[in-house]
């Protein structure tokens, strides 16, 4: 019997297949499925079929499944956020009883594989398929970045999984055991190689959002510098970092990409000049504003959901102006008057109390009982829990600007064309930081954290840190820019330091204030957390154990 390969027809339409109106109704070929050798004997779908392996990649949607941008659940996962409804089962992780039987959406494991057997059926046949060569190998590039990204999904979950490269059929024998981790770091490091020799460096703009040689070199060096860590390199192997450091190093090396020097809000809403990687969206397909990314962040005063919402322990993180850390008594930071003087950062990414938000013509509701665009989390305020919309209220009393495209009306318009960073050039130099250091090469470590902090509007350069201090600075330098980017959660857990800002109480603020206006702050427990030592990686669900008899993750037996 013939495969039958679904096919979304979004992505496609061809003419030939709608032509020829004199035949029957029931002699015409479906237009939403093809066979294998419709697929395989036309470039076109073979290339329509490459597209709907793109939902490997993080979109900016917001789908209540793991379909969707993992990157919430992530966030709400560890001390970077909370999740008010608890969208994606991040309770389970947080409470510590998580088990190979309730991850639940969180879960990514069957998604994965799927996509790891299209990609191989689609290398398995890619070469024999008539056409253009240049877009036959561009094609082959891209299934070989997207396998390798499905397997580093894979990997930093839940460390060594079966690697499987041929297609499974009917007489496979689905029992593959569990390769280790450093046999999937070296595949996945491997394959972005190979991804990286037939894929332009940029692609053309008709196809920007598909994978390039840079995209991959990107992937590369994010995998190596996870192998590197203390998680999976406790005896400190110094070739390890080399590694490390020489891949993000030969994504520098291209120079086709330079820091985003507009305002610094628009780095992950506005194509620009640092975007190694993202993936569009376009709105024609989005059902409605519910799945854009304003409408689930934004504070309850202007009808959002507040439903991601930044942690006292992220906000904490940021520093002053002058780039002190706010536990320096040097730095002049009040706790009792917190967002004045702070790391232009700040701003750019929280929405917190007094700060302005969008457009004063979107939320002319607001300013017909008196108020304006500056958002109020104080008690009573339109953003507080006795303000408008209280059952979306931010538990936390912030909620993410980050991301938020702030020239649309989410409330009456359904959406704007997005797109969701999946490597950009701070990463990389974060990275490559971060690897120099670990070579003993700290001057080269605080140079590259300069390059951020400047770009950021930071004007004092960092002094000269050693040892411990510079570690600690450049943890919180990724901390503070890659935030919201799904790089805190695993971040913590390749430093091997979970079990300390994991096992901590998240924490948000109560602002009160009095008639003459003055603001008093306490700052307040919200979750208490519970991180065990087995939450490290993920279990295999209960089900894949069972199928396949593969040996579970350590302490989920």
């Amino acid at each position: 019997m013939k495969n039958i390969i679904y096919i979304s027809i979004c992505f496609f339409i061809v003419s030939s297949l709608i032509t020829s109106c004199t035949k029957e109704v029931l002699d015409k070929a479906p237009l939403d499925s093809y066979t294998d050798a419709s697929v395989w004997g036309d470039l076109n779908l073979s290339e329509a079929f490459v597209n709907n392996l793109y939902n490997v990649i993080p979109n900016a949607e917001h789908n209540w499944d793991n379909t969707t941008n993992r990157t919430w659940a992530l966030s709400s996962a560890c001390d970077e956020a909370y999740n008010k409804f608890d969208d994606y089962n991040a309770s389970i992780m947080n409470s510590g009883s998580l088990t190979p039987d309730n991850i639940g959406v969180f879960d990514i494991w069957s998604k994965n594989f799927s996509v790891i057997q299209n990609c191989n059926i689609f290398l398995s046949k890619i070469d024999n398929v008539p056409g253009d060569e240049a877009l036959r190998n561009r094609l082959k590039g891209e299934v070989i970045y997207l396998r390798a990204y499905a397997y580093y999904q894979l990997t930093i979950d839940y460390g060594g999984v079966p690697l499987i490269t041929t297609p499974f059929d009917l007489n496979s024998n689905f029992e593959v055991p569990r390769s280790t981790y450093e046999q999937c770091v070296d595949f996945i490091s491997t394959e972005a190689d190979k991804a990286a020799a037939i894929l332009p460096v940029a692609q053309s703009s008709a196809n920007w959002g598909r994978a390039t040689k840079a995209a991959a070199l990107a992937l590369k060096s994010r995998i190596l510098l996870y192998a590197a860590s203390p998680q999976w390199n406790p005896t400190k192997d110094v070739s390890k970092w080399q590694k490390a450091s020489d891949a993000a190093k030969a994504v520098i090396d291209l120079n086709a990409f330079q820091l985003f020097t507009g305002n610094y809000s628009d780095i992950m809403t506005t194509k620009n000049s640092e975007l190694i990687m993202a993936r569009p969206t376009n709105k024609q397909y989005m059902w409605s504003a519910f799945q854009g990314v304003e409408m689930f962040l934004s504070p309850s005063g202007f009808h959002g959901w507040a439903s991601f919402a930044p942690s006292q322990n992220l906000v904490d993180a940021f520093g002053t102006a002058d780039g002190k850390d706010i536990t320096d008594p040097t730095s002049g930071y009040d706790p009792q008057n917190p967002y004045v003087n702070r790391d232009p950062r700040f701003k750019a990414d929280i929405v917190f109390d007094g700060r302005p938000y969008g457009n004063p013509a979107f939320c002319q509701d607001r300013y017909g009982v008196g108020s304006t665009n500056a958002a109020e989390f104080f008690e009573g305020g339109l953003d507080s829990p006795q303000g408008w919309d209280t059952w979306n209220n931010s538990v936390t009393r912030y909620t993410f600007r980050k991301y938020c495209d702030t020239t649309y009306n989410y409330n009456s318009e359904t959406q704007t064309n997005k797109f969701w960073v999946v490597s950009r050039l701070a990463e990389i130099y974060l990275n490559y930081a971060e690897a120099q250091f670990y070579l003993g090469k700290e001057a080269v470590s605080i140079e590259y954290l300069n390059l951020l902090r400047q770009r950021a509007g930071i004007k004092n350069p960092l002094p000269a840190l050693t040892g411990t201090a510079l570690e600690n600075k450049i943890r919180n330098e990724r901390q503070v820019e890659l935030c919201l980017e799904g790089h805190r959660y695993y971040d913590v857990r390749r430093w091997k330091i979970a079990d300390v800002t994991e096992n901590k109480p998240l924490m948000g603020v109560v602002i009160r204030k009095d008639a003459s206006g003055k603001r008093t702050f306490t700052y307040t427990k919200v979750q208490d957390r519970i991180f065990k030592p087995q939450h490290y990686l993920l279990p295999i669900p209960k089900e894949e154990i069972n199928r396949t008899k593969l040996a579970q993750n350590p302490g989920y037996n």
